[in-house]
């Protein structure tokens, strides 16, 4: 089996599970590719490394089966950005906090590693968003699994974003920004700036403005076979654009829209994850002293 290996910088506390990963795939016989920023990560510690390929980009990818991401979401959102339409699975083992996205506890590896060989796992399709600009400012990875978010940039005033739904005029927001969120996303930022939650398989966006000005102004939700379009226009000359992890400075007399992205990324989940528990584990959801 092809395995491929993301990570980002870690603690200490992580070493003994990497090694672990290490040592159970090579002991499955994996032919392994890690990444370029997570090879220079491990050369720098005490993980006693085996034999494998170096990958620098998507070419790379082409006979893999599965991508393993170590980390927290953050680390899985850039192993989403390394694979693009190549539609790898991805495997999340959490090293971080709270995991939504990586999911798999790093106490659980060996299982994990186990279920892959076995196929005692699920595949949850999710779907991007895909940004759209003139210019185009993201190159190829115009794409997140998240959201998609405009921003004020350096001025404490406002900015207001003109949306459209479908060409049709939906609303101008006076805030600090508006996301665009995917049903995945809809954990993230989106729910922080009160959002709702939303089940990944919705087939749906999460419209959420940023602080906004007018208390009657509400998330929203519409289909993601909608187009949604914006204009940005305020004091300040720049704003900030952003897809999950990613951002560019912009100007207004950038064109801006989002749809649904062609392809989809593919996480990998062992027999027993559950959304809803999930959600109740990281969010405290539903905690009350009388459950």
């Amino acid at each position: 089996m092809n395995i491929a290996i993301h990570g980002r910088k870690f603690s200490p506390e992580s070493i003994p599970f990497i090694q672990t990963l290490f040592d159970n795939l090579v002991k499955k016989g994996a032919s392994l590719k890690v990444s370029k920023y997570f090879h220079s990560v491990i050369t720098k510690s005490k993980i006693s490394r085996p034999t494998y390929e170096v990958y620098q980009s998507k070419t790379d990818l082409s006979n893999v089966n599965f991508i393993i991401s170590m980390g927290g979401d953050g680390t899985l959102l850039e192993a989403v950005t390394h694979i693009g339409d190549l539609e790898i699975p991805i495997l999340g083992i959490n090293l971080g906090r709270l995991g939504f996205l990586a999911t798999t506890a790093k106490e659980r590896i060996n299982l994990a590693i186990d279920a892959l060989y076995k196929d005692y796992y699920k595949i949850d399709k999710r779907s991007l968003i895909k940004l759209i600009s003139d210019p185009n400012i993201f190159d190829d990875l115009n794409f997140g699994l998240n959201e998609m978010t405009i921003l004020k940039k350096d001025t404490s005033s406002m900015i207001v974003v003109h949306a459209y739904i479908d060409g049709e005029y939906l609303n101008s927001y006076w805030a600090d920004g508006l996301i665009v969120s995917t049903p995945t996303g809809s954990t993230g930022y989106s729910l922080s700036c009160g959002g709702p939650l939303v089940l990944p398989q919705s087939n749906n966006f999460i419209i959420t403005p940023v602080s906004p000005h007018n208390l009657n102004v509400r998330p929203m939700i519409v289909s993601d076979k909608s187009v949604i379009s914006f204009e940005i226009e305020g004091r300040s000359k720049n704003f900030l654009v952003s897809i999950d992890s990613r951002s560019y400075t912009v100007d207004a007399s950038i064109k801006l829209a989002v749809k649904k992205e062609e392809f989809c990324t593919k996480l990998v989940k062992l027999d027993d994850y559950n959304f809803l528990d999930n959600l109740r584990q990281k969010l405290n959801w539903g905690l009350d002293v009388r459950n």
